[in-house]
C-alpha cells in the first residue's frame, strides 16, 4: 500500500529542491527519445531494424544505469556516434511540465520559499529544457550532478551540493520521481521527502511503499486535499 503523506508543515520548511525530469517534467519526452528515437536513428544509421537497434543498444543501457555516464549527452554521442541534443531537438514538441507544477511553483514564492531545481540531467540537456518550458523564471537556482561530478544516486552527492547551496537538511522538502534517489536523500538526513507516482504520463501510475508520494502537485496546493496552509 501506498505511503500517505503527512501533511506538509510549511512553517518547518524553506527549501523546496525538484528534480526535473518525471517530477517536474513529464518523463514521457525521455522514455520515447532513449527506448523509441535514438534506437530508430541508431538503426538508420547502421541498416538495423527498430527491433535489432533496440536489442543491441539495451544492454550498454541498463549498464550504466544511475551513473553520471547514463545521463551524459556526450558520453552517448561518443558511445552511439549519434548527435543526441540534436536527436532530443527532433521530439522536443514532447517536453511538457506537469499538471498543477507551475501553480506550485507560483504559491511557493508567495509563501517565501527557496525553490531549487536539483537534476541529474546534463547541462546541455538543461539548457534545452529550461528554453522550452517556463522552469526557469521560477526558479532561483538549477544545479545539475554534472556540476558536481557524481550522480545524485551516490552518497557523494548531497555533501558536494551542501558546499554549494548550504541548507538545513531538516527544514527541506525534496521531490523526486526517483527512489534510488529519495533513499540517498533520506540517509542523508533530508527530513520532508515526496515521491511522484506517475512520472510517465502515458504510464501507469505506480504504487509506492518507501516513500510518501503524490499523484500531482495539486495536492501540495491550498484548499481541498491540499497540503499547504492557506
Amino acid at each position: 500500500m501506498t505511503v500517505i503523506p503527512e501533511k506538509l508543515d510549511w512553517s518547518q520548511i524553506d527549501n523546496v529542491f525538484l528534480d526535473m525530469d518525471g517530477t517536474l517534467l513529464d518523463l514521457h519526452f525521455d522514455n520515447h527519445f532513449w527506448l523509441e528515437h535514438v534506437p530508430r536513428r541508431y538503426g538508420e544509421a547502421r541498416g538495423l531494424s527498430l527491433e535489432a537497434a533496440k536489442a543491441e543498444l539495451m544492454p550498454g543501457f541498463r549498464n550504466i544505469e544511475g551513473t553520471l555516464s547514463w545521463y551524459c549527452v556526450d558520453h552517448w554521442s561518443r558511445e552511439l556516434g549519434l548527435d543526441i541534443l540534436l536527436l532530443k531537438q527532433e521530439v522536443a514538441h514532447l517536453i511538457a511540465v506537469h499538471p498543477h507544477v507551475m501553480d506550485f511553483l507560483d504559491w511557493l514564492a508567495i509563501a517565501g520559499k527557496r525553490r531549487v531545481l536539483v537534476t541529474n540531467a546534463h547541462q546541455k540537456t538543461l539548457e534545452f529544457k529550461l528554453q522550452r518550458t517556463p522552469l526557469a523564471g521560477h526558479l532561483e537556482r538549477a544545479i545539475t550532478s554534472h556540476d558536481l561530478g557524481v550522480a545524485k544516486e551516490s552518497p557523494g552527492f548531497w555533501p558536494r551540493f551542501h558546499a554549494i547551496e548550504p541548507f538545513d537538511p531538516e527544514r527541506t522538502l525534496f521531490v523526486d520521481d526517483n527512489l534510488s534517489v529519495l533513499e540517498s536523500a533520506r540517509r542523508y538526513g533530508i527530513r520532508w521527502l515526496l515521491a511522484i507516482k506517475e512520472p510517465d504520463s502515458k504510464k501507469p501510475g505506480r504504487e509506492i511503499d518507501a516513500f510518501p508520494a503524490i499523484d500531482n502537485f495539486s495536492e501540495l496546493l491550498p484548499g481541498p486535499g491540499g497540503r499547504a496552509p492557506a
